[in-house]
């Protein structure tokens, strides 16, 4: 399976607050709002969206294809993703701007407070996809994630306009697009990617209600948290996946786009909707377990194992196949 993954790449800095924002934040003084908090510790990481997918999609043996932009302080980002298995070739370097950055500091609740610095990403709109077509072969799936807005408004309409299968995954833009870009974002996706409070901003921003915004997707995959996913097709009944069993949270930074990996690679094995989701839901737990998107590690065994525990001995004997 050909996987074009296009979205943001960045490198993550990562703070651990010991205590609640809640407990510092007075409702009725938000408009004045102006606090700081003493981090435990820092960690910096890599990451942005598309190179977390193609990290995790990767390390369950697949080759996706990296499309972004970043700086020429990529070189070292892009051996790593080379060494574990991810096609880089496309990625646009700009000569100008340095890698986009996110900062994010998570307090013991495992609420955050996030910014980002979009850097060479604003560049990712020179990007197109025809000629990385041509190198790679025609994509199964072309995933859209968070990125420049213009960026993700040229790879959907090229998407549309070349036939190239296409996955909405709109994610952190969504608190900044207006609904007619989100609406153009979405309309037509083989699968739509959301967790569940990004599905009411969808709602929301759009004016469409959950039955329209199904209706014009192939495949809705919402991710619940700690209760799992539901994943819903048109005309067809709700498939919900209890998240993995035995998880013990430290860093959330970066689950959703695990999760989003799983799910893919379990499509491209020929699993159903629940198998690819308990594939999704396994690899998230190994990204939360962690501090950072891109340190988890595990055997095929390992990881076979781990679906068994969580779903069964059937789940497991459908994975193990493509690991073992």
């Amino acid at each position: 399976m050909s996987l074009l993954i296009a979205g943001s790449i960045a490198t993550d800095h990562l703070m651990s607050f010991g205590g609640k924002f809640a407990d510092s934040l007075v409702v009725e003084q938000l408009e004045k709002l102006s606090v700081s908090f003493l981090v435990d510790d820092l960690e910096i990481r890599r990451g942005g969206v598309a190179p977390n997918m193609c990290f995790g999609l990767a390390r369950l043996g697949l080759r996706p294809v990296l499309v972004g932009a970043a700086g020429e302080d990529f070189a070292e980002y892009r051996s790593w993703l080379e060494r574990h298995g991810v096609d880089t070739a496309s990625v646009h370097i700009s000569s100008t701007r340095h890698t986009a950055r996110f900062v994010c500091t998570t307090d013991s609740t495992m609420a955050q407070f996030a910014s980002f610095y979009p850097g060479a990403m604003s560049e990712a709109r020179q990007i197109e996809l025809g000629p990385i077509v041509a190198r790679v072969g025609t994509p199964e799936y072309v995933l859209i994630g968070a990125d420049d807005p213009v960026a993700m408004r040229r790879h959907t309409q090229e998407c549309r306009t070349r036939g190239y299968p296409f996955i909405a995954d709109c994610s952190q833009q969504l608190a900044f697009a207006e609904g007619e870009l989100i609406r153009d974002l979405i309309d037509g996706a083989a699968i739509l990617f959301s967790n569940e409070y990004e599905s009411h901003l969808i709602e929301s921003k759009t004016g469409w209600s959950a039955d329209e915004v199904l209706s014009r997707v192939g495949c809705q995959v919402k991710t619940l948290g700690a209760k799992g996913v539901r994943v819903t097709r048109p005309g067809g009944e709700p498939v919900e996946v209890a998240a993995a069993s035995d998880v013990t949270a430290v860093e959330p930074t970066g689950v959703g786009d695990a999760f989003r990996a799983g799910f893919l690679a379990g499509l491209a094995w020929g699993l159903d909707d629940a198998g690819a989701a308990q594939v999704g839901c396994v690899l998230a737990a190994y990204v939360v377990e962690t501090v950072g998107t891109q340190e988890y590690t595990f055997t095929g065994s390992e990881f076979v194992k781990r679906v068994e525990m969580s779903y069964g001995i059937e789940a497991a004997e459908k994975v193990a196949p493509h690991l073992t």
